[in-house]
């Protein structure tokens, strides 16, 4: 016996459709209809028909679409599913090291079973958490899948519901918990049924088109829409958390907002399932109050996404000064990010002619809440050839780069193939089927970057098939001398940042920095990063007497009584 329940609010009748035979649901109250089916178990395909309407849509509950999104739902049974993770306990976000990665881009394969055969290559890294871009459904094979519409269902080409349960135990049982990105401010263009059942769509816009109805009318049931598919994921897939896409461009004027509800339903769920699951946010707001605990007024989300410590270590890194790279680039700057979490707080931002952000409580809030970056699938995809920043820079200011990144107090985040310089680019591909979306998709994309100055025909076409597998990764370059050196320099930082406490000490208040002409001093309890960022050698003079030299970006390093003397473009992390 299979119950099928779907909210319609505003409709008259509703028909369930199995096969080629119709039968009409019950309304209940709320706006839900009702109907039993005694044959229809897992594996049976079913669709709705709305009124009078003959066309048949997916469930926007669906929990598997392996016909894509506009194809039928088709039942699927939870606990069918044979786990093996029984030992896992959870990982916690402070601590961690996460690992950005593109299912469909990871592999050749681009599937969530051909990802759990990288797996071990992730824990010789020494990563504790993999990100996931979002692998909901999405119309096309291919896609970055922030143009999500099925927010229950894994997407089938890269394996439907139980490919991602095998990755995630697999992952698990390798000591690696798995963060999953997801999207609730907006659906994608194409095959989003939902808001034909019913309002789950608002007036106002935001940067995709209207915004989820979060305040309106009706608005409590698509609220549940969101909450049971976040509570799904972390119950029914054993996911360890999720990150939250812009939820700046989430609309929602409640007393209560939604990211509380969530971080509230999210404790309460993992107090019942005995592990620590996470909630990080992307924002632009630079609100610390996001990360604040509830008890101190706050949301308490548990970490957000930290776009200031990317900026400043780029710019100063590359040089680069365009757009929102502006107020950026200065030893200052950097300086500024390390002490204090974010750049912009309360102060001028030249970008958005505005002062921007809210200081963050150095004493109060730990850094482990921020993740931090010098890549990630937006600072790459969203350059207009998706070019990584192993393209820019020299070997040696790459090392440099990873330790900053790496001995911070923040909550550290590698994107795919960054740990070994992977010389593929990671560029913006959609697959949209529709002939007119395809075009409008690629004609907006030039039209975005001819505004900064790129020429039309350097910017990738998104719908070319060759854009997306331009992007996939080349594991083949791991048998080559550079990238070799470059990943095992990658695995000693992590090691030494998990050995020693001093490097990952998440109180802001305890990191000191100075800074001088193109070099860099943080002081990190007992242990000093100084980096030369000149393309020259410098003796820097240090404040104590250098025991040891645990690690360096190269070699030349010497260690002189009152300071080091370090080659061009090199840092070394150093014991006092």
């Amino acid at each position: 016996m299979t119950e099928f329940t779907v909210w319609a609010p505003h409709a008259t009748r509703v028909r369930l459709r199995i096969g080629t035979r119709d039968r009409d649901m019950v309304a209940g109250s709320g706006g839900w209809w009702h109907t039993e089916v005694p044959d229809a178990g897992p594996g049976t395909d079913y669709a709705y028909l709305l009124d009078d309407d003959e066309r048949a849509l997916p469930d926007p509950r669906s929990r598997w679409q392996p016909a894509g999104v506009h194809g039928p739902s088709r039942v699927y049974d939870h606990a069918a599913f044979d786990w093996q993770d029984q030992a896992w306990t959870g990982r916690q976000l402070p601590g961690s090291i996460l690992y950005e990665l593109h299912v469909g881009t990871f592999t050749p394969e681009g599937t969530f079973d051909a990802a759990v055969e990288r797996l071990d290559h992730l824990v010789d890294l020494g990563v504790d958490l993999i990100e996931l871009l979002p692998v909901n459904a999405f119309n096309g094979e291919y896609n970055w899948g922030y143009d999500g519409v099925c927010w229950y269902a894994p997407h089938h080409a890269y394996g439907g519901p139980d490919g991602l349960k095998r990755l995630v135990d697999a992952a698990h049982r390798k000591g690696l918990g798995v963060i999953l990105d997801v999207v609730h401010n907006h659906f994608g263009p194409s095959g989003a049924y939902a808001p034909m059942f019913g309002p789950y769509l608002a007036e106002q816009s935001n940067t995709w088109g209207r915004s989820v109805n979060l305040d309106g009318p009706h608005s409590d049931e698509v609220r549940r829409y969101i909450v049971d598919s976040v509570l799904m994921w972390l119950r029914d897939y054993h996911v360890d958390g999720l990150r939250l896409d812009a939820v700046h461009a989430l609309v929602d004027h409640r007393a209560t907002p939604l990211l509380e509800e969530l971080a509230v339903e999210v404790e309460s769920l993992a107090t019942h399932l005995g592990r620590p699951l996470s909630l990080i946010a992307e924002s632009d707001l630079n609100d610390p109050r996001l990360i604040t605990p509830r008890e101190a007024g706050g949301l308490g989300l548990h970490a957000q996404w930290n776009d200031d410590a990317h900026h400043a270590l780029h710019t100063l890194l590359t040089g680069e000064r365009q757009g929102y790279y502006a107020d950026f680039g200065s030893l200052d700057c950097l300086a500024e990010v390390l002490t204090g979490g974010f750049f912009h707080a309360g102060t001028w931002s030249s970008f958005r002619n505005r002062t921007h952000g809210r200081p963050v409580d150095r004493q109060r809030v730990p850094g482990h809440r921020f993740v931090a970056y010098l890549q990630n699938h937006d600072q790459i995809g969203n350059r207009a050839t998706g070019d990584r920043i192993s393209a820019t820079l020299s070997p040696g200011l790459l090392r440099v780069g990873a330790m900053l990144l790496l001995t911070a107090p923040f909550t550290p985040m590698l994107f795919m193939g960054e740990e070994w310089g992977a010389s593929t680019p990671w560029q913006f591909f959609t697959s949209h089927p529709e002939p007119e979306l395809a075009a409008a998709v690629a004609t907006g994309r030039r039209r975005e970057f001819a505004a900064h100055g790129w020429p039309p025909g350097d910017v990738p076409d998104p719908q070319d098939r060759q854009t997306f597998v331009r992007s996939r990764l080349d594991w083949a370059e791991l048998d080559k001398p550079e990238h070799r050196e470059l990943l095992d320099f990658h695995r000693r930082l992590i090691a030494l940042r998990k050995a020693r406490a001093d490097l990952s000490d998440p109180r802001l208040d305890r990191v000191e920095v100075r800074h001088g002409d193109r070099f860099l001093i943080v002081r990190r309890g007992e242990c000093l990063v100084v980096a030369n960022l000149a393309d020259r050698p410098q003796r820097i003079n240090l404040p104590g007497v250098v025991r040891q030299v645990l690690l360096a970006t190269g070699t030349g390093v010497t260690v002189m009584r009152d300071g080091l003397q370090l080659p061009a473009e090199t840092a070394a992390i150093v014991a006092l």
